[in-house]
Formats: structure tokens, sequence, C-alpha cells
């Protein structure tokens, strides 16, 4: 006859085992709820480990692009509102100017729109060196500061860079930054290359003389701000294009966003539904194998062994 003999403190070992690993697995599927995650460390599973590091750094670029066109955007859209302020000043000069353009205005009248001129031209200089996103002035190219300046004689001069830069979007994309003062408020009048600043400038001095021709001056200036006024229309129509280009760039990157996510979720995330219904496996076995230990080790076996 076999006789098959198991001493207590084996029995005691081999249940304590048993009883740890469950709450081990226990415990871990507990962790793997509260954090989502399905992977604690690399030797879990090396190859989604790898694929998981490969989509974080994909992530962490994203947001970088993501960031650097919310910029862009903003510092386009504050472009595109210092134009349409450029714009309607320009609007309200030619008007200034066409009246101007009569004969039978007085010198007091030219005197009131020369006036007016004067305070038009340091709107459009506020508006010129309004600040982007990053404090620097928004027609000011890469420079930072402002724009434009006054210096000793009351011109207005450009100081800022010949170009706005780029700023990089991710996936070999970028765009343009804004736009520069010149490509803004320069422009051929028919006599040669001027600015926006001087047209005005030299209209209100005109306007304010006491001899020449202030109404002849004052029709010269008429084509001068036309030309003025659509080189502003042109460059608010590439400043939209832009925008429009943005939001576009903006919706693909949360759509990548969002397939990262769902790819890091099923690379290493938990399926919440397989985990709960594992770990309660886990707890009714726990349970039932406590139970089990106790009443085996109150037998009187156990006492004569």
């Amino acid at each position: 006859m076999t006789s098959i003999t198991n001493s207590t403190q084996a029995f005691y070992g081999r249940s304590q085992l048993h009883i740890g690993t469950l709450r081990a697995e226990a415990e871990e599927l507990q962790n793997q709820l509260a954090t989502g995650e399905r992977l604690s460390r690399s030797s879990d599973d090396p190859v989604a480990a790898s694929r998981l590091r490969m989509l974080s750094r994909q992530e962490q670029l994203g947001e970088i692009d993501a960031g650097n066109a919310r910029q862009a955007s903003e510092d386009l859209q504050l472009t595109s509102s210092a134009l349409e302020s450029i714009a309607d000043d320009l609007i309200r000069a030619r008007e200034l100017a066409l009246y101007a353009a009569t004969d039978t205005t007085g010198q007091t009248e030219r005197d009131a729109i020369a006036a007016e001129l004067e305070e038009l031209r340091l709107r459009i200089l506020s508006n010129a060196n309004g600040l982007d996103s990053g404090g620097n002035a928004l027609l000011g190219g890469e420079g930072s500061g402002r724009a434009y300046e006054i210096d000793g004689t009351g011109a207005i001069t450009y100081i800022g860079t010949s170009s706005s830069g780029t700023i990089d979007l991710g996936g070999g994309q970028s765009i343009i930054r804004g736009l520069t003062g010149p490509e803004v408020l320069d422009y051929n009048a028919g006599t040669g290359p001027t600015d926006v600043f001087a047209e005005i400038a030299a209209l209100a001095t005109a306007l304010r003389a006491t001899g020449g021709d202030p109404a002849g001056a004052a029709r010269d200036a008429l084509a001068g701000f036309d030309e003025a006024l659509d080189n502003v229309t042109r460059n608010q129509t590439v400043t939209g294009s832009r925008i429009a280009w943005l939001d576009i760039v903006q919706d693909r990157q949360i759509d990548q966003s969002l397939t990262r996510s769902r790819q890091i979720a099923d690379t290493g995330g938990v399926d919440f539904a397989s985990a709960v219904a594992e770990l309660q496996q886990i707890l009714t076995v726990l349970e039932a194998s406590q139970a089990s230990f106790a009443r085996l080790s109150n037998l009187s076996l156990f006492n004569q062994i």
C-alpha cells in the first residue's frame, strides 16, 4: 500500500505561495485599471514597449508642431486685424484727399484735413508696430522690437528685417510667419517707389502750404492711395489664405494626434472589460483559496503530523 504524506511546513509553504501569487496578480490588475496602462515595465512585452516609445516620441514632436501652428495662426490673425485697420485708415485718407481735391475747399478745411491725415499716419504706424504673440512688431519681419521709427526730421522709416522667416509645422511643411512693413506699405505711385507714410505726409504738407496747388496735390494723391489700398488688400488675401491653410494643417494635426492616442491605447492600454472580469475571477479564486486554507489548517490531522 502506497502512503502519501505531506508535512505541515510544506502545506503552509505551498498555500502561502499560491495565495501570494493570486494577490500579486490581483494587485497588478488593480494597478492596470487605476493607471490605464497594461505595461508596467519593458520586459512585460518588449515589442509593445518599443512601439510605445516610438509613439511617445511622435506625440511629443506632434505637440511641438501643433504649438508652432497655433502660434503662427495667432500671429496671422493679429496681422489680419492690423491690415484691416490699415485698410480702413487708407480708405479714410482717400476720402479726405477726394474732399481736398475740389477747388471750393477753403484753407481752413484743408488745415483740418491735414491734421486728420497726420492722425491717420500715426495710427497706421501704431498698427504696423503692433505686437505679435512673441512681443515683436507684426510687420517687423524677424527682428525684435518695432518695425518703424520716427527719425529727427519726422520721417517714418522701416527698421525691421527684409523677410518674415518661416515656422516649421512638421512633416516637411512650413509657413511664412507674417509680413514685413515694406511688403504692405511700400508701392509705386507712378512717379517712383514710395510708402504710405511719405504719401500721407506729403499731402498734409501740400494742403497746409499757402502757395502751390493743394487741390492738384490731393488729386495726384488719389492714385497713390488707390495703389496703396490695392497693395494692402492683396496682402489681406495672402494672410487669409495662410490662415485657411493653417486651419487645414491644425485639423490634420488633431486627427494624427487622435490616431496616435488610439494606437497607444491599443498597444499599451488596458481592455477594461476583460481586466475587470479577470480581476473578479482572481478575487473569487483568492477568496476560495483563503477559505480552503483556513478549513484545512484546522483539521486534526495536521495537529497529529
